[in-house]
């Protein structure tokens, strides 16, 4: 089967499965040139609302919903993938369902905090997250033979981890934005974030036993997996703040960082949605390992977004990570570069202040920017590769391809 490939001066060139591409946005559509190899059908459309609206998608539209868009698609056969908006505003409906009964039972400052985070309450409401990785716990339940509804709850607990995991980690970075708005502690203060988060933690637990009861086989199963990932949560944090103490960090270290604070959360997405659908143990694993090199990739192209990406999409100031000299992938790549500019971003990085702007440009020179971009294209491809692998329901697959697509050209 034939294969697209779509550059971008910003994200990593990724083989794109199925032939076929879903823009996350208007702009990225406009930047769009795919090319149509034998036995595929290429449609360009500009982007543009006008233009949009003949190719939204009636047949797969749920009561309510509004149509999901195309913006470049490339088919080979009549295939094309799932719509990922679809799959991810269905993760979303169907886990704030679930999440509000939960955060209610908190009560006081912890379940107001946790509202918030949520979005769900305060100035700049309904600017949650995109709930990748329940959409993610969902797809793979779906993809062994169960039922969304049995795994709701498994994405519910990933969502609860995930948001936590936020809360956390803004009151140690000191970052003041979160979703284009104030962040959490920002607003409440960085004790009741902090014990927001602590409540939260506890009640990912409850959320996971919901299924068959906190003594079943399943939620024993699943309780273990998140206690593992909140320890490798953890880990990844407290790597991340010590290399910023740090005037050499080696890319191993790094990537080490990255598996724990990042990667972990999609394995265990994915582990739970496997392991609530009923798969057996060595293909739980098989689906984590999966999810693992996802996650990777998910954050080698955030690290690009802390440095390169666009402030009025990523709802963060716009070189962030520079800013706050954090020894991002990007960084520490073109610090162990060898080049003049690696030389003199090492000698930049370590004084205050200074261009940011100077900071990108030196990062870029000494190879950081394409060094990620290739890193992340390598897990990216390995995903896939194993999704292919697996044994999957032909609809939950088009799901998960959707989603690592998303995943790894996305804007924000």
């Amino acid at each position: 089967m034939g294969t697209s490939r779509r550059d971008s001066p910003s994200l990593p060139d990724v083989l794109v499965g199925r032939g076929s591409f879903m823009c996350s946005s208007i702009s990225d559509a406009s930047r769009a040139r795919p090319t149509a190899l034998p036995g595929q059908r290429r449609s360009c459309v500009p982007a543009g609302p006008t233009m949009m609206e003949p190719w939204r998608n009636p047949a797969r539209r749920q009561p309510g919903q509004r149509g999901a868009w195309f913006r470049v698609e490339l088919t080979i056969g009549g295939l094309t993938v799932g719509t990922v908006d679809e799959v991810l505003r269905s993760a979303g409906d169907a886990c704030e369902r679930e999440l509000r009964g939960w955060v209610g039972s908190l009560r006081g400052p912890a379940a107001e905090v946790a509202a918030y985070q949520f979005g769900w309450s305060g100035e700049g409401s309904r600017q949650g997250g995109k709930c990748v990785r329940a959409a993610l716990t969902l797809a793979c339940a779906r993809a062994v033979g169960g039922a969304d509804r049995r795994a709701v709850p498994a994405a519910a607990a990933v969502e609860m981890v995930r948001n936590l995991s936020l809360l956390y980690d803004d009151v140690l970075d000191g970052d003041t934005v979160r979703r284009h708005r104030a962040a959490a502690w920002q607003v409440f203060g960085p004790s009741s974030a902090a014990r927001s988060a602590d409540a939260m933690m506890l009640t990912a637990f409850d959320v996971l036993s919901e299924a068959d009861g906190p003594d079943g086989p399943v939620a024993r199963e699943a309780s273990a997996a998140l206690v593992d990932v909140l320890i490798q949560l953890a880990v990844g944090e407290s790597l991340d703040l010590v290399f910023e103490g740090r005037t050499e960090v080696t890319l191993a270290e790094c990537l080490e960082m990255v598996s724990g604070k990042t990667a972990s959360l999609f394995a265990c997405a994915c582990r739970l949605g496997a392991l609530y659908g009923g798969a057996d143990p060595a293909a739980t694993d098989q689906w984590a390992t999966f999810g693992h090199d996802l996650g990777m990739a998910f954050q080698l192209v955030d690290d690009l977004l802390g440095i390169w990406g666009d402030p009025a999409v990523t709802g963060k100031p716009v070189f962030n990570d520079l800013k706050n000299r954090k020894m991002s992938v990007p960084v520490v790549a073109a610090l162990g570069s060898g080049t003049p500019a690696g030389d003199e971003l090492a000698r930049l990085y370590a004084q205050p202040g200074g261009d940011t702007a100077d900071l990108a440009r030196l990062v870029e020179e000494a190879g950081g920017r394409r060094w990620t971009s290739d890193r992340a294209a390598q897990h990216a491809t390995a995903a896939r590769d194993r999704l292919h692998r697996l044994t999957a329901l032909p609809e939950a697959l088009e799901d998960l391809e959707a989603l690592c697509t998303v995943v790894i050209r996305r804007v924000h």
